[in-house]
């Protein structure tokens, strides 16, 4: 599950009455659940809420190492019913979250830090620019291959790691906690995880880049920088779609797309000590809402 899981919808309010009854006298409201998000790190995973975060990692002597806390606001529950801003500006809060969370544990090891990893992420960049080439006519089928291997980097870090795992546990924890379930129980796969974005992100990077090369002579970083921010709103927006009608083509489409990625590549079964970790992660974020 990626930071794109919270963009769709309203947030819940975790508390009932002061007194833990209902207004009318009756019995205790139930909470109503929150819309959770979160990413898998090498040894543990980040969750996050609608105004906090909390991560938990396994440490080299076996204890998990966890720390909360209030997640950055730059307006994402303000503007969570506007298409075209919730996007930029939650994935923005999310990510503004990771070094905070990566310094508040230091036992954790983020997805990136890894040798391979890096390796992987300057090989794309530069093939992915001999596949476009200065002077060479745009067509889809470039942009489309570039578009892909502009992926490798993440495809890498799920390999020889246990990050898959902990994407399972994330995706099981937070499943568990919405359907009320041991996470034992569900699926490792998750409708709301950002593999449902990766189908929509490389039609709108695609595309993006032809309208920019078609529009200008010469594009440089601002017309880029702004084509890429439009293709992420555009792919969240679809995201939104997906999960609002799943019975339609789009919402069946994307949805295979994103359980097939996760089902054969992004998330593994984790073991009940991964497991640990992340119903950790869940507690201290749930906490850290009431709180």
């Amino acid at each position: 599950m990626s930071e794109a899981e919270q963009t769709g919808g309203a947030v819940g309010d975790l508390s009932a009455s002061p007194n833990g009854a209902s207004a009318n006298g009756g019995p205790p409201a139930e909470p109503e659940k929150l819309r959770l998000g979160g990413m898998a790190l090498r040894n543990g995973l980040l969750i996050h809420g609608p105004t906090s975060w909390a991560a938990a990692a396994r440490a080299r002597d076996g204890s998990i190492d966890v720390a909360a806390g209030k997640k950055p606001n730059f307006g994402g529950n303000r503007f969570a019913k506007v298409p075209g801003m919730r996007g930029p500006l939650r994935l923005a809060e999310a990510f503004a979250v990771i070094p905070i969370a990566r310094f508040s544990v230091p036992s954790a090891r983020l997805p990136f830090e890894d040798p391979r990893v890096v390796a992987a992420g300057i090989a794309s960049t530069v093939v992915g620019n001999a596949i476009r080439g200065r002077g060479r006519p745009v067509t889809p089928t470039r942009e489309g291959i570039a578009a892909v291997v502009g992926f490798v980097p993440a495809l890498v870090s799920l390999t020889g790691s246990d990050l898959a795992a902990y994407h399972g546990a994330e995706h099981k924890s937070i499943a568990g906690y919405e359907q009320d379930r041991d996470p034992a129980e569900v699926p490792k796969e998750h409708e709301r995880c950002g593999s449902n974005l990766v189908g929509p992100m490389l039609f709108f990077s695609a595309a993006g880049q032809l309208v920019v090369d078609r529009l200008f002579e010469s594009p440089g970083r601002v017309e880029r920088a702004v084509s890429g921010i439009a293709g992420l709103s555009l792919s969240v927006e679809v995201f939104v779609l997906a999960e609002r009608r799943p019975d339609s083509l789009i919402g069946r489409a994307v949805h295979a797309a994103g359980h097939f990625i996760q089902a054969k590549f992004a998330t593994r079964e984790p073991t009940p000590e991964q497991l640990e970790v992340a119903v950790a992660a869940l507690d201290a974020v749930l906490a850290a809402e009431r709180d």
